[in-house]
């Protein structure tokens, strides 16, 4: 990657899509000359990206000891599933009201995707478009504030996943997300809302407190 074509927020989403596909795990350090020297930049725009991250909870930054992968706490994780159960119960009452036949089947190729990446052993892929099948729907709305919101949300609840979602847990995560497509394209807004709702239950639920904490070469999940 050439500096001319790197700038801050480049780092910042490969750093985001790393995260989000669970090849930068929670807690993991992230040395600054070490990203400098792989994205071919100053570590002043390094820094700038770390900073940014942080302003998301992505990224923590410790006076003295750099920028390591956000760890979130059990309470944090709770609080965010709350949150998103209040923003997505919504979102999906409003898709069912506005979609179109084209955000419908924008929909069912993304499901499509998830399930090619799954066969194709592609975990990595899969875990991503698992998170950005949420985001997906905000876009295809047109609202690119729900969708930025989203996109936080879940950078953060794969962190949360990778420390704590039980092994095989989200195998049936692709199932679900068809059956509420399948609602939003009768326009039945209430079983939705309660699809979505159920599905982030079901995340939630099947994450192990007790998990231990892992850890990733940096230069390794950069190059996946």
């Amino acid at each position: 990657m050439q500096a001319a074509d790197t700038t801050t927020s480049t780092i910042a989403e490969a750093l985001t899509r790393a995260i989000a596909a669970h090849r930068l795990q929670p807690g993991t350090k992230l040395a600054e000359q070490k990203l400098a020297d792989h994205f071919g930049v100053s570590r002043t725009l390094v820094r700038q990206a770390l900073f940014q991250l942080s302003q998301n909870r992505l990224v923590r930054l410790e006076p003295a000891r750099g920028a390591f992968v956000a760890a979130p706490t059990v309470s944090e994780s709770r609080q965010l599933f709350a949150v998103r159960r209040m923003l997505e119960g919504e979102m999906a009452r409003t898709f069912a009201r506005e979609a179109t036949p084209s955000h419908i089947k924008a929909l069912r190729e993304h499901i499509a995707q998830e399930k090619a990446a799954a066969e194709a052993g592609e975990s990595a892929r899969r875990n991503e478009l698992l998170g950005d099948f949420h985001v997906r729907m905000a876009e295809l709305l047109g609202n690119e504030v729900l969708a930025q919101i989203l996109r936080e949300l879940a950078s953060r609840s794969s962190l949360i996943s990778l420390m704590y979602q039980r092994e095989g847990a989200a195998e049936h995560s692709s199932e679900e997300h068809l059956q509420i497509v399948r609602a939003l394209a009768a326009r039945d807004e209430d079983r939705a809302a309660r699809l979505i709702t159920e599905h982030l239950d079901h995340v939630e639920a099947s994450l192990d407190f007790d998990r231990p904490l892992l850890t990733q070469d940096i230069a390794q999940a950069l190059s996946s």
